[in-house]
């Protein structure tokens, strides 16, 4: 055999042995554990056969505590770019089945070097953690290590879409990475999130938990709000993440990518004419308002089992992508709380970043009240949903259905706060407040001396509701563009959408401004 033929065979050895990551056992390890290998794991995320892998030999340099003698091809995770629906990505995989996915310094400069290239080349990064945290036994290095990756999530905000797999576990330090970036997804019952695990909490505060319980894929997806998407199976995640980035462009210089639409813009949908009950009192369901409107009915929801008294999410109008964000009138009477706030106000701003227009759909009677709301910031939190949508400079069309009283009424893209387009269906009631807290504070004096204070109120009430529970009132200022049939709406929001696309509307020059955390 000659030389040149030798190290050929050499190289494929190298790369069959890199591609065992920590070898067979290993590797049957982690499969007994329901769990994908990291380039088993990428090669379901990417369209098939568009992997190009890089950095597969190298290799880590510490030397403390027998370090020396353990090396493994690829030190940990695999790197490298591919397709998703042939649109560029950048990934990288933590590989559990080398020292735990624990992360060193070599691991992190590769990751690193991913993070660099998307952004060089305005493509997405999709980050898939597995991993038992920092290599102890590289100390400072290990933690510089994660403060560079960190770095670049900052940096990248904004600039190309970031999304975060959790397919196991992610605790300390590293949580902080799926923190920074937009989109986190966890599975249910293989992977945990955590700052500290459940023997230092029993150590420091002598509680007894668990680690699905402390940090879970249920707790992190309906407790915290750490994670916007849960799914049951690994396959299922990675599908999801490949559906996700159907909905987003490339970059935040991009367009988001046109779909055919197979759905009349004109479809009419008689059912919304009747969705509105009577009672102003009694709840509707508004996924079927959103279902009526957008594209075939498909909506990917955010964060759903979170905050559901707000509904977020991506869709489809005349095939354009879309955020949506809803009062959701079926929970908790669609009211405003801390949670709510921040849940849409990060939705609003991922959508203004990557110029997806923002259409909002409005019934909501005020911020919930009490001591519970009040002590934990609800003022700032209902001022992060504010300064959201005062800031968004992309479309915006709102329409409100009924509700929209005080405060909440501002905060949910009105007019001054740079709304487009604000539609309102005829049963809309914009004012201060609801009729018989606004007749309760203006008549209260003359109820007092009057020889039927109830029959008073109620007649009073009346008038109020007539006069100002309409949308009548804030068309004749101009602040609602159009009152519109219900059963228009699709059309009226696609036609609404169509004629802001030219939009060009550009903030004051600074370095950025000081949104109210």
């Amino acid at each position: 055999m000659s030389n040149q033929l030798e190290k050929i065979k050499e190289l494929i050895e190298l790369r069959a042995q890199a591609r065992l990551g920590g070898g067979e056992k290993a590797i049957e390890k982690q499969h007994a554990k329901g769990k994908y290998t990291a380039r088993e794991r990428i090669a379901q995320l990417l369209d098939e056969g568009s992997f190009e892998e890089m950095d597969m030999f190298v290799q880590h340099r510490c030397t403390n505590f027998g370090q020396d003698k353990k090396h493994f091809l690829g030190d940990g995770v695999v790197t490298g770019c591919g397709t998703i629906n042939g649109r560029l990505v950048y990934v990288f995989a933590q590989d559990f089945t080398v020292f735990g996915g624990s992360l060193s310094e070599t691991m992190a400069q590769k990751i690193c070097k991913v993070m660099d290239m998307a952004m060089k080349m305005g493509a997405p990064i999709i980050g898939i953690n597995d991993s038992g945290g920092a290599r102890i036994q590289e100390g400072i290095n290990a933690l510089a290590g994660y403060a560079e990756i960190f770095q670049r999530n900052i940096m990248a905000s904004g600039v190309v879409p970031q999304i975060s797999g959790i397919f196991g576990p992610c605790a300390g330090g590293a949580v902080y990475s799926p923190a920074l970036t937009d989109f986190t997804l966890m599975t249910e019952g293989t992977s945990y999130m955590f700052l500290t695990g459940p023997a230092v909490v029993k150590t420091v505060t002598g509680e007894d938990v668990t680690q699905e319980n402390l940090g879970g894929a249920s707790v992190h997806a309906s407790k915290s709000g750490v994670t916007h998407f849960t799914a049951a199976t690994g396959e299922e995640g990675l599908a999801l993440i490949r559906k996700l980035l159907g909905f987003i462009p490339q970059n935040n210089l991009e367009e988001p990518p046109l779909v055919k639409c197979t759905d009349p813009i004109d479809r009419l949908e008689d059912s919304l004419n009747e969705i509105i009950p009577d009672n102003p009192n009694k709840p509707y369901d508004m996924y079927e308002v959103i279902g009526a409107i957008i594209d075939n009915g498909e909506f990917l929801e955010v964060q759903r089992e979170y905050a559901k008294n707000i509904i977020i999410g991506f869709a489809h109008m005349n095939g354009q992508s879309v955020g949506i964000v809803a009062n959701q009138p079926n929970y908790l009477a669609g009211v405003l709380d801390c949670n709510a706030s921040r849940k849409a106000a990060r939705f609003v701003r991922f959508c203004d970043a990557f110029n997806l227009p923002l259409v909002t759909l409005v019934d909501v009677p005020g911020f919930l009240p009490g001591t519970g709301q009040e002590y934990n910031a609800v003022i700032l939190h209902g001022a992060k949903l504010l300064y959201a949508y005062g800031e968004a400079t992309v479309p915006k069309v709102t329409v409100t259905l009924r509700k929209s009283y005080g405060g909440s009424h501002i905060v949910m893209s009105c007019k001054q706060l740079r709304g487009d387009i604000n539609y309102a269906w005829p049963t809309a009631e914009i004012a201060v407040m609801g009729s018989a807290g606004a007749v309760a504070v203006l008549y209260a004096k003359e109820a007092k001396t009057h020889e039927n204070p109830t029959e008073f109120l109620a007649e009073k009430e009346a008038e109020y509701t007539k006069l100002f529970a309409n949308p009548y009132n804030a068309a004749k200022y101009g602040y609602i563009d159009d009152v519109i049939e219900p059963r228009n709406t699709r059309f009226r929001v696609i036609r609404a959408l169509q004629q802001l696309q030219t939009k060009k509307q550009t903030n004051p020059a600074k370095k950025h401004g000081n949104i109210p955390l």
